[in-house]
Protein backbone atom coordinates (compact mmCIF):
# COMPACT_ATOMS: atom_id res chain seq x y z
CA UNK A 1 0.00 0.00 0.00
CA UNK A 2 1.19 3.47 -0.86
CA UNK A 3 0.15 6.94 -0.86
CA UNK A 4 1.69 9.71 -3.07
CA UNK A 5 2.91 13.01 -1.17
CA UNK A 6 4.43 14.44 -3.78
CA UNK A 7 5.29 13.93 -7.42
CA UNK A 8 8.70 12.30 -6.37
CA UNK A 9 7.63 10.42 -3.08
CA UNK A 10 5.54 7.85 -1.82
CA UNK A 11 4.51 6.82 1.44
CA UNK A 12 4.26 2.83 1.89
CA UNK A 13 2.97 0.67 4.78
CA UNK A 14 4.19 -2.64 5.49
CA UNK A 15 3.44 -4.48 8.52
CA UNK A 16 1.77 -1.46 9.94
CA UNK A 17 5.56 0.73 9.45
CA UNK A 18 5.43 4.07 7.12
CA UNK A 19 8.49 4.54 4.95
CA UNK A 20 8.89 6.78 1.89
CA UNK A 21 10.31 5.77 -1.41
CA UNK A 22 11.14 7.61 -4.13
CA UNK A 23 10.11 7.69 -7.82
CA UNK A 24 13.50 7.82 -9.25
CA UNK A 25 14.37 4.74 -7.49
CA UNK A 26 11.23 2.45 -6.53
CA UNK A 27 11.87 0.73 -9.91
CA UNK A 28 15.25 0.41 -10.05
CA UNK A 29 15.88 -3.46 -9.68
CA UNK A 30 19.28 -3.47 -8.14
CA UNK A 31 18.48 -1.43 -4.92
CA UNK A 32 16.31 -1.68 -2.09
CA UNK A 33 15.84 1.70 -0.47
CA UNK A 34 13.67 4.07 1.74
CA UNK A 35 13.17 7.20 4.24
CA UNK A 36 11.55 6.85 7.96
CA UNK A 37 8.72 8.59 8.93
CA UNK A 38 8.06 9.08 12.94
CA UNK A 39 5.38 6.71 12.45
CA UNK A 40 5.21 3.25 13.36
CA UNK A 41 7.49 2.23 16.12
CA UNK A 42 7.93 1.82 19.88
CA UNK A 43 9.29 4.85 21.17
CA UNK A 44 7.21 7.55 23.38
CA UNK A 45 6.94 11.21 24.58
CA UNK A 46 9.05 13.54 22.38
CA UNK A 47 10.37 10.65 20.96
CA UNK A 48 7.37 9.11 19.62
CA UNK A 49 7.58 6.73 17.82
CA UNK A 50 9.83 5.46 14.88
CA UNK A 51 13.67 6.94 16.49
CA UNK A 52 16.13 6.09 15.05
CA UNK A 53 19.12 7.79 17.19
CA UNK A 54 20.26 6.15 19.79
CA UNK A 55 22.00 9.36 21.13
CA UNK A 56 19.04 11.17 21.78
CA UNK A 57 17.87 10.29 25.03
CA UNK A 58 15.63 7.21 24.13
CA UNK A 59 16.05 3.51 25.35
CA UNK A 60 18.13 1.54 23.50
CA UNK A 61 15.80 -1.35 23.47
CA UNK A 62 13.50 0.89 21.98
CA UNK A 63 15.74 2.12 19.36
CA UNK A 64 16.80 -1.38 18.76
CA UNK A 65 13.03 -2.44 18.50
CA UNK A 66 12.08 0.01 16.22
CA UNK A 67 14.95 -0.77 13.67
CA UNK A 68 13.75 -4.55 13.72
CA UNK A 69 10.13 -2.99 12.74
CA UNK A 70 11.78 -0.67 10.18
CA UNK A 71 14.00 -3.00 8.77
CA UNK A 72 11.47 -5.42 8.34
CA UNK A 73 8.93 -3.46 6.21
CA UNK A 74 11.82 -2.35 4.38
CA UNK A 75 13.09 -6.10 3.63
CA UNK A 76 16.91 -5.42 4.91
CA UNK A 77 18.76 -7.29 7.64
CA UNK A 78 19.11 -5.04 10.67
CA UNK A 79 22.20 -6.93 12.19
CA UNK A 80 23.79 -5.75 8.81
CA UNK A 81 23.36 -2.12 8.82
CA UNK A 82 26.42 0.19 8.85
CA UNK A 83 25.67 3.47 10.42
CA UNK A 84 27.50 7.32 9.57
CA UNK A 85 29.42 9.10 12.44
CA UNK A 86 27.95 12.24 11.19
CA UNK A 87 29.65 15.65 12.54
CA UNK A 88 28.42 17.77 9.51
CA UNK A 89 31.52 17.68 7.63
CA UNK A 90 32.33 16.57 4.15
CA UNK A 91 34.50 13.05 4.41
CA UNK A 92 33.29 10.16 2.51
CA UNK A 93 34.07 6.76 3.46
CA UNK A 94 34.28 3.30 1.76
CA UNK A 95 32.21 0.39 3.27
CA UNK A 96 33.00 -3.23 2.78
CA UNK A 97 30.73 -6.28 4.32
CA UNK A 98 33.83 -6.24 6.70
CA UNK A 99 31.67 -3.36 8.22
CA UNK A 100 28.65 -4.60 8.79
CA UNK A 101 26.61 -4.41 12.29
CA UNK A 102 28.69 -0.82 12.93
CA UNK A 103 26.41 1.17 14.97
CA UNK A 104 23.42 -1.28 15.36
CA UNK A 105 25.46 -4.37 16.48
CA UNK A 106 28.82 -2.91 17.42
CA UNK A 107 30.32 0.58 18.08
CA UNK A 108 31.48 2.54 15.54
CA UNK A 109 35.12 2.57 15.68
CA UNK A 110 35.74 5.96 13.07
CA UNK A 111 34.58 9.45 13.47
CA UNK A 112 33.24 12.41 10.69
CA UNK A 113 31.57 10.25 8.16
CA UNK A 114 28.87 12.15 6.51
CA UNK A 115 28.72 10.11 3.53
CA UNK A 116 29.40 6.47 2.81
CA UNK A 117 29.99 4.12 -0.25
CA UNK A 118 29.71 0.64 -1.46
CA UNK A 119 29.68 -1.57 -4.28
CA UNK A 120 28.95 -4.56 -2.34
CA UNK A 121 25.96 -6.26 -2.16
CA UNK A 122 23.55 -6.71 1.30
CA UNK A 123 25.54 -4.22 2.80
CA UNK A 124 22.67 -2.05 3.82
CA UNK A 125 24.10 1.83 4.13
CA UNK A 126 21.98 4.25 6.72
CA UNK A 127 22.36 7.82 7.60
CA UNK A 128 20.37 10.02 10.11
CA UNK A 129 18.53 13.44 9.52
CA UNK A 130 15.99 15.58 11.21
CA UNK A 131 15.77 18.96 8.75
CA UNK A 132 19.44 18.27 6.95
CA UNK A 133 19.89 16.69 4.11
CA UNK A 134 19.80 13.53 3.34
CA UNK A 135 20.99 12.44 -0.65
CA UNK A 136 20.81 9.23 -2.66
CA UNK A 137 23.30 7.73 -4.70
CA UNK A 138 23.03 5.26 -7.09
CA UNK A 139 25.22 3.99 -9.88
CA UNK A 140 22.96 1.02 -11.77
CA UNK A 141 26.30 0.69 -14.69
CA UNK A 142 28.40 -0.23 -11.92
CA UNK A 143 26.75 -1.69 -9.21
CA UNK A 144 27.42 1.22 -5.93
CA UNK A 145 25.43 3.36 -4.00
CA UNK A 146 26.16 6.32 -1.68
CA UNK A 147 23.89 8.19 1.28
CA UNK A 148 25.51 11.94 2.49
CA UNK A 149 23.89 13.46 4.88
CA UNK A 150 24.43 17.36 3.93
CA UNK A 151 23.37 19.96 6.86
CA UNK A 152 24.19 23.76 5.66
CA UNK A 153 27.76 22.97 6.81
CA UNK A 154 28.29 20.03 4.48
CA UNK A 155 26.04 21.38 1.53
CA UNK A 156 28.36 24.72 1.83
CA UNK A 157 31.37 22.00 2.08
CA UNK A 158 29.90 20.78 -1.10
CA UNK A 159 29.50 17.20 0.47
CA UNK A 160 27.30 16.33 -2.51
CA UNK A 161 29.79 16.79 -5.08
CA UNK A 162 32.67 15.05 -3.42
CA UNK A 163 30.39 12.06 -3.13
CA UNK A 164 30.04 11.71 -6.61
CA UNK A 165 33.92 12.09 -7.04
CA UNK A 166 34.85 9.30 -3.92
CA UNK A 167 32.26 7.15 -6.38
CA UNK A 168 33.95 7.71 -8.92
CA UNK A 169 37.71 7.03 -7.60
CA UNK A 170 36.78 4.40 -6.06
CA UNK A 171 34.49 2.34 -8.44
CA UNK A 172 34.46 3.89 -11.62
CA UNK A 173 30.67 5.29 -11.05
CA UNK A 174 30.15 7.82 -13.94
CA UNK A 175 28.59 11.25 -12.36
CA UNK A 176 26.41 11.17 -15.71
CA UNK A 177 25.23 7.66 -14.64
CA UNK A 178 23.99 8.28 -11.74
CA UNK A 179 20.76 8.41 -10.18
CA UNK A 180 20.72 11.10 -7.24
CA UNK A 181 17.61 11.81 -4.64
CA UNK A 182 17.44 14.73 -2.43
CA UNK A 183 15.23 13.38 0.39
CA UNK A 184 12.93 14.96 2.57
CA UNK A 185 14.61 18.00 4.51
CA UNK A 186 13.39 21.41 5.48
CA UNK A 187 12.82 23.25 2.96
CA UNK A 188 13.63 27.10 1.29
CA UNK A 189 10.80 28.92 3.02
CA UNK A 190 11.69 27.50 6.48
CA UNK A 191 15.46 27.34 6.80
CA UNK A 192 16.07 30.93 7.76
CA UNK A 193 19.80 31.96 8.31
CA UNK A 194 21.83 34.57 10.07
CA UNK A 195 24.08 37.16 7.83
CA UNK A 196 27.28 35.49 8.71
CA UNK A 197 25.48 32.05 7.69
CA UNK A 198 24.83 33.41 4.36
CA UNK A 199 28.07 34.38 3.98
CA UNK A 200 29.37 31.14 3.78
CA UNK A 201 26.73 30.11 0.52
CA UNK A 202 27.99 33.17 -1.02
CA UNK A 203 31.49 31.91 -0.75
CA UNK A 204 30.50 28.57 -2.23
CA UNK A 205 28.10 29.98 -4.31
CA UNK A 206 28.64 33.05 -5.36
CA UNK A 207 25.79 33.43 -7.77
CA UNK A 208 23.80 32.39 -4.89
CA UNK A 209 21.02 34.72 -5.02
CA UNK A 210 20.14 35.32 -8.65
CA UNK A 211 20.30 31.11 -8.67
CA UNK A 212 17.65 31.21 -5.70
CA UNK A 213 20.10 29.42 -3.43
CA UNK A 214 19.76 32.72 -0.88
CA UNK A 215 16.43 35.03 -0.72
CA UNK A 216 16.95 37.99 1.34
CA UNK A 217 14.62 37.61 4.61
CA UNK A 218 13.00 39.88 7.25
CA UNK A 219 16.05 42.40 8.26
CA UNK A 220 19.45 40.55 8.00
CA UNK A 221 18.20 37.25 8.02
CA UNK A 222 18.10 35.30 4.98
CA UNK A 223 16.26 32.04 3.63
CA UNK A 224 18.27 29.10 2.42
CA UNK A 225 17.27 26.67 -0.07
CA UNK A 226 19.37 23.66 0.26
CA UNK A 227 17.15 21.32 -2.15
CA UNK A 228 18.68 23.81 -4.53
CA UNK A 229 22.46 24.55 -3.55
CA UNK A 230 22.46 20.36 -3.28
CA UNK A 231 21.42 19.96 -6.90
CA UNK A 232 23.56 22.93 -8.27
CA UNK A 233 26.42 20.86 -6.51
CA UNK A 234 25.18 17.39 -7.98
CA UNK A 235 24.78 19.40 -11.61
CA UNK A 236 28.43 20.74 -11.01
CA UNK A 237 30.19 17.42 -10.48
CA UNK A 238 28.74 16.12 -14.01
CA UNK A 239 25.46 14.56 -12.50
CA UNK A 240 22.56 14.96 -15.26
CA UNK A 241 19.82 17.52 -14.57
CA UNK A 242 17.16 14.54 -15.61
CA UNK A 243 18.55 12.35 -12.70
CA UNK A 244 18.38 14.71 -10.31
CA UNK A 245 15.12 14.00 -7.94
CA UNK A 246 14.13 16.63 -5.52
CA UNK A 247 11.38 14.82 -3.07
CA UNK A 248 10.16 18.35 -2.30
CA UNK A 249 9.39 16.89 1.09
CA UNK A 250 9.81 19.46 4.17
CA UNK A 251 10.27 17.79 7.50
CA UNK A 252 9.28 20.85 8.89
CA UNK A 253 6.66 21.78 7.39
CA UNK A 254 5.51 17.96 8.16
CA UNK A 255 6.17 17.15 11.77
CA UNK A 256 2.79 14.89 12.21
CA UNK A 257 5.42 12.75 9.93
CA UNK A 258 8.95 13.84 10.29
CA UNK A 259 11.05 14.46 13.55
CA UNK A 260 12.17 18.18 13.02
CA UNK A 261 14.99 19.73 14.56
CA UNK A 262 13.67 23.40 14.07
CA UNK A 263 10.25 22.79 14.73
CA UNK A 264 10.67 21.22 17.62
CA UNK A 265 13.89 23.11 19.08
CA UNK A 266 15.81 20.33 19.48
CA UNK A 267 12.98 18.09 21.14
CA UNK A 268 12.88 14.69 18.76
CA UNK A 269 14.32 11.77 17.63
CA UNK A 270 15.96 11.21 14.71
CA UNK A 271 14.71 10.20 10.87
CA UNK A 272 16.87 8.29 9.00
CA UNK A 273 17.61 7.12 5.31
CA UNK A 274 18.83 3.71 3.77
CA UNK A 275 19.55 1.90 0.61
CA UNK A 276 20.90 -1.43 0.20
CA UNK A 277 22.21 -3.15 -3.03
CA UNK A 278 20.51 -6.25 -3.96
Amino acid sequence: MWTEISEQAELNISGHVPFLTFSALKDEPGIRHGFSTRLGGVSKGIFSSMNLGFNRGDSEENVQENYRLLCAALGMPTERLVFSRQTHKDYVRKVTSEDCGIGITRPIPYDDVDAHMTDESNVPLVIFSADCVPIFFYDRKHHAIALAHAGWRGTVRQIAAKTVRAMGEAYGAEAEQMICVIGPSICGKCFEIGPEVAEEFVRAWPDAVTTGILKKGAGDRYLADLWEANRQALLSAGVADAHISVSRVCTMCRPELFFTHRGSQGQRGSNAGFIMLT
